[in-house]
């Protein structure tokens, strides 16, 4: 039903950001809950500073009497692994946010889209200090090391190089989704453990990635208060359907 007899294509996303749902819907994001401890074959496991430094936890554990916090070691674990996981993820998601912020140009990004990224920056650095703080409450040691949180996030930085900023703000709606996606695994998964603790943490954290996602949704819809002057250049792409163009000036049309 159609009451507005509007044109059915009006209903859908631009096919670059289809392209983006369509990625996230085939995502199999996991979480890495069979890496704990040392690996050597895992970046940044292994240096000539570890023979001069007193190790008291292994990297991705928990204590094992406890953290003043009382759930079992078992959940304690598998909750760490996960949120470090979250961890790795938006320690990507930020430098990647960085990067857009510092390559913004054009008429509607050098200043709109400069101040919106660091905006998302800027929360993305307050959720990484709350979910790093909540590994440590669990007992367990938050992933620091940039190569290691590169190898164990889920989602993986753009191809390095200068893009258009429609490439750039897609690139970070579809690491934003699938961010989302984890943590509403881990909530569920949380809530059925009976972590309390975790799951308030990270309700707060996605509604506002769900914030994040909507702003870059939005910047990268359809609409745009600079398409209509796309007939001044090429000739092409010009939506008229919401203008009355003067017959007079044909030449423009």
């Amino acid at each position: 039903m159609n009451p507005m007899n509007l044109p059915t294509s009006a209903h859908q996303p631009a096919p670059d950001l289809q392209a983006v749902l369509t990625n996230v819907t085939n995502f199999e994001g996991r979480f890495n809950l069979d890496k704990s401890g040392f690996d050597p074959n895992m970046p940044g496991h292994s240096t000539e500073h570890l023979d001069r430094m007193v190790l008291r936890q292994p990297p991705r554990t928990v204590k094992h009497p406890g953290a003043g916090i009382g759930l079992p070691y078992e959940i304690r674990l598998e909750m760490a692994l996960m949120l470090d996981d979250h961890l790795c993820a938006l320690n990507v998601a930020r430098n990647q946010y960085t990067k857009h912020h510092w390559m913004s140009e054009g008429a509607e990004a050098f200043l709109s889209l400069h101040e919106l990224l660091n905006e998302h920056i800027e929360k993305t650095n307050k959720h990484i200090d709350e979910i790093g703080e909540r590994v440590a409450r669990l007992g367990g040691v938050p992933t620091a090391h940039p190569v290691t949180q590169h190898e164990l996030s889920y989602i993986k930085h753009e191809v390095e190089g200068r893009y258009t900023m429609r490439d750039y703000l897609r690139n970070d709606l579809e690491h934003e989704l699938k961010i989302q996606q984890m943590i509403r695994k881990q909530i569920t998964r949380a809530q059925e453990l009976g972590d309390h603790g975790t799951v308030q943490v990270l309700e707060e954290v996605l509604v506002d990635r769900e914030d994040l996602g909507y702003h870059l949704y939005s910047t990268l819809e359809d609409d745009t208060l600079t398409r209509g002057m796309n007939h001044l250049y090429d000739g092409t792409n010009d939506l008229r359907l919401d203008r009355n163009p003067n017959p007079e000036n044909s030449n423009l049309q």
